[in-house]
């Protein structure tokens, strides 16, 4: 009995450990590859625990090997946008101004029931009152709600209102967003200028880069604090 306790508790030390280093991300907010290491590591901590003839040897090399998996993973996921769609996804566009994209949620195998319980999470029950709705790598839904929709209604200020975008991100992480650089119909030179006159000398330097529409930009060298500013509208396809 005591070698059972004994070797729980060793199992569970190192297990807690090894989700230590895998970060403080509840499992909704985990990456694919992140969900699936986490009941492969849950699978092989019940094996030495319930079985005294397995050496607890046996069930530590196995959680040791899945955390520098995971480690290895995470590093080529951060170092390589390629690598990362590969293993994560990239988030898709579900809802637009137009409405539902037909051919996104069958790319992601989606029904419209599966949209609606999305949107009732986000507090909208209505395909209506959303401007653009996002399904993100972990599985959740984003929602940016058309102006007059928004917690705080432009109609109840008596405003007037303005119409909603969904901020482009140019630069993550040090590197260049080449398809939504693309996309918003930009290029190299012209993302250089604007960080530039920002006050940051080369796309490594940057943090993060967006920019709507409209024209709202954001952004955030490395090392700096953050800042909004504004630039010129941009032409971006519906």
């Amino acid at each position: 009995m005591l070698t059972i306790v004994a070797r729980s508790i060793i199992i569970y030390i190192i297990v807690l450990l090894v989700f230590r280093l895998m970060g403080k991300r509840q499992i909704g907010q985990m990456q694919p590859f992140e969900l699936v290491l986490t009941l492969i590591i849950a699978d092989l901590a019940t094996i030495p625990m319930a079985e005294v003839s397995v050496p607890v040897l046996h069930g530590v090399i196995p959680l040791l090997t899945l955390s520098i998996v995971h480690f290895v993973l995470t590093l080529l996921t951060k170092k390589s946008t390629i690598f990362s769609r590969v293993i994560s996804g990239k988030p898709v566009i579900i809802i637009n101004p137009h409405g539902l994209d037909y051919k996104a949620m069958k790319q992601l195998n989606l029904t419209i029931d599966d949209i609606m319980a999305a949107l009732r999470n986000c507090g909208y029950f209505s395909i209506s009152q959303v401007q653009y709705a996002i399904m993100e790598t972990s599985g959740k839904v984003s929602v940016l709600p058309k102006a007059e929709y928004s917690p705080a209604t432009n109609g109840a200020l008596e405003l007037d209102e303005q119409e909603s975008f969904v901020p482009i991100t140019l630069i993550n992480e040090g590197k260049l967003m080449e398809d939504n650089v693309k996309f918003a119909r930009l290029d190299k030179d012209k993302v250089i200028e604007i960080i530039n006159q920002q006050g940051a000398k080369r796309i490594k330097d940057v943090l993060i880069l967006t920019i709507d529409k409209a024209g709202e930009a954001y952004i955030q060298p490395i090392g700096s604090e953050g800042k909004s500013f504004k630039t010129k509208s941009l032409v971006v396809e519906a």
